[in-house]
This record gives structure tokens, sequence and C-alpha cells, in this order.
């Protein structure tokens, strides 16, 4: 008796109707509950508002795109992303699998082989996470949201880039709202130095951050200067 996929939900936004219930007659066969969506709005809305599985998304839909679509569910969920689409062009995968996509699969392919990558990812899943999963740790002030679990930082929820130092050092701060830190703790707590090194990089790295998460470098709402004795992160 097959047991182990019979409780599994799975999202698929497609707009080729034909195309979805082909999927979704597979997939049942393999004891899977199906739900389709024909519209990136509904299928964003529904895959944000459910428990799933797994998402099988396609791109090029009307409305809100794949691509969209995978990087707004990356934000809030963890879940296998399968992308299915016609587009074969290399930079379709890079960018579908940089927003967070565990895998890339091109039209046409074969249902069976489908299910069969299906399966693979859930259980990929189920092996990191075990049954026991926890949401994303997530530190959040103002609109700027740091989430710790992905090393992921936004602001108004548009992802900047990071560098793991500056990261750390963010995160650092965020961790310890209103205490003043000297440029010498942040050096010795970022980069683990019992002695004192340049600490002139901690104003480059802090400079750094004030222009990827503040609205006014020169008047800042998150890091401020307190002269003569170093930062503070004020909530």
């Amino acid at each position: 008796m097959r047991k182990e996929y019979r409780m599994e939900r799975i999202i698929i936004i497609e707009d080729e109707n034909e195309i979805a219930e082909l999927e979704k007659d597979y997939l049942e066969l393999s004891d899977f509950e199906v739900v389709i969506e024909n519209t990136g709005e509904a299928g964003l809305a529904r895959a944000l508002e459910e428990d799933f599985s797994l998402m099988i998304l396609d791109l090029m839909l009307p409305g809100v795109d794949g691509f969209e679509i995978c990087k707004t569910i990356r934000e809030h969920k963890n879940l296998p992303i399968i992308i299915v689409s016609a587009k074969k062009d290399d930079i379709d995968k890079i960018r579908g699998l940089g927003l967070g996509a565990d895998d890339y699969m091109t039209k046409p392919f074969s249902p069976s082989e489908l299910v069969a990558r299906v399966k693979a990812h859930l259980s990929r899943y189920e092996r990191l996470v075990g049954s026991d999963r926890k949401p994303n740790e997530i530190i959040e002030i103002r609109g700027l949201r740091i989430d710790k679990t992905a090393r992921r930082v936004y602001v108004n929820d548009e992802e900047k880039q990071f560098t793991t130092k500056e990261f750390d050092l963010l995160t650092f701060l965020a961790e310890h709202p209103n205490r003043v830190f000297s440029k010498e703790e942040l050096f010795s707590e970022i980069w683990d130095a019992d002695l004192i090194g340049d600490i002139a990089t901690v104003t480059v790295h802090i400079k750094k951050i004030r222009e990827k998460i503040e609205i006014s470098t020169s008047n800042p709402q998150y890091i401020e200067t307190i002269w003569g004795a170093g930062y503070r992160f004020k909530i």
C-alpha cells in the first residue's frame, strides 16, 4: 500500500487548462491532492492563503507572471517550486532558479517525468526540514525585514543584496536596539577579532548598509551615529 504521498497537496498555476488537467490526472494517479489555478493573481493568492506541499508554476501567465509569483512565495513560504515553461532560453532558467525555484522543466515534457520530479523534490525537502517545519526567524522594524534564516534583507518588500559581513553587522545591531556600540566593539564582534585591526572597515560597512536601507543617508531612520561613541540601531 502506498501511503507516503497520499496527503500531499500540490497547486498547479497554469493558464493552459488542458496541460494543467493532464498534469493533475497523472499526479492524482500517484495519490496526490491537486488544485489548479489558471491566473497568476488567483494562484498567488491561494498559494499564500493555503498550505501546499509543492507548487508547479508556469511562467507566462496573465496578470502576475511566474517570476513574480516565485519571488513572492519565496519571501513567505518554504516549499518546492517546479517551473514548467515553453521558455527555453538559459536566461529564463537562470532567473527562475535565482528567484528560488527548485527545478525548471521545458515544455513539452513527459507527465511521468513531472511526477518523478515531484516525488524527488518532496522527498528531498522532507529530508532537509523533517516533519517539524519551523518558520523563518525574521526581524521586522518599520518596513525593514531581516530574514535571518534565509539571510535576506527587504526594504518595503524590495530585496536588497547584502554581503556576508554587511548582513551580519546589520543583524547584530538590529538584535541589540537602542544600545550604542563603539567601532572597536563592532569590529571585534563581527570580524571575530580579539585584537583591534582596521576599524575603518566598520565605517565603510555602515555607509554601505545605509545606502541600501535608508531613505536618506544624511538623516538615517535605522542606524544613527552617536558622535564620539559609535553607532546605535533605533526602534
